[in-house]
């Protein structure tokens, strides 16, 4: 997976093609309105701790952790710190990310906003993976290269992003077996979020434990799933 040239979603955001498998990073009807809804929205800002221990499977181009590490320097949420665990199989090269357009997107004109969110976007994709690194005073990334299907997760995540490529191109990774993976990593009351809203990924995670239901989606999407531990009276 070389040399992607960005192409424009709906919302004037970037995202790259792969065609390879004949599918995008993210959604054409708009890269960074999907993001904030289905994983900022509809999954960190349901958290209320004041330390977030977060998974993602799927660094891919690093807007979900561009756009968490923003909404925490604003202080948009309630966390003070955010501890943040990603894995990907297949990292871009830096020279790709580099061409994309999130950070003059995400700070709107704001020259001092857009300094900072350069500066967390380059450090994200320049750090070195398999070490926590500072991205910014309350954020800490630690990207793992590595196939998550032989991941053995290391922790208690409060938050979980699902963001894999879709279950018709990575069938191994929407899995009983992997769902069944995250929800012994995921704290008690832990909430977990994916853009896909398909009968047989619910029923998978439900059989390995989690409480899930489809809620509607971003534009382009009618519903997506978000799944939680629920702690056992």
């Amino acid at each position: 997976m070389q040399n992607f040239k960005p192409i424009i979603t709906n919302d004037g955001s970037h995202t790259f093609y792969v065609p390879e498998i004949d599918e995008c990073y993210h959604s054409t009807n708009g890269a960074i309105q999907e993001s904030r809804h289905i994983f900022i929205d509809a999954g960190l800002k349901q958290c209320e701790k004041t330390e977030i221990n977060l998974l993602e499977i799927g660094f891919g181009t690093g807007l979900n952790a561009l756009l968490t590490a923003v909404l925490l320097e604003k202080e948009e949420i309630r966390a003070k710190k955010i501890n943040y665990t990603s894995i990907e199989l297949y990292p871009l090269a830096v020279e790709e990310a580099m061409q994309l357009n999130y950070p003059e997107l995400i700070a709107q004109k704001d020259d001092n906003l857009l300094k900072k969110v350069e500066s967390f976007f380059e450090k994200m994709h320049t750090s070195p993976w398999g070490k926590e690194v500072q991205i910014s005073e309350k954020f800490f990334l630690r990207k793992l290269h590595l196939d998550f299907t032989l991941y053995e997760p290391n922790g208690s995540f409060d938050v979980i992003y699902f963001d894999a490529f879709s279950p018709e191109k990575q069938p191994e990774m929407w899995s009983e077996a992997m769902f069944k993976k995250l929800y012994l990593c995921a704290a008690k009351n832990a909430v977990m979020t994916t853009y896909s809203a398909k009968g047989a990924v619910r029923r998978a995670m439900q059989s390995a434990g989690f409480t899930v239901e489809r809620i509607p989606g971003p534009p382009g999407k009618r519903e997506i799933l978000r799944a939680r531990k629920l702690s056992k009276l």
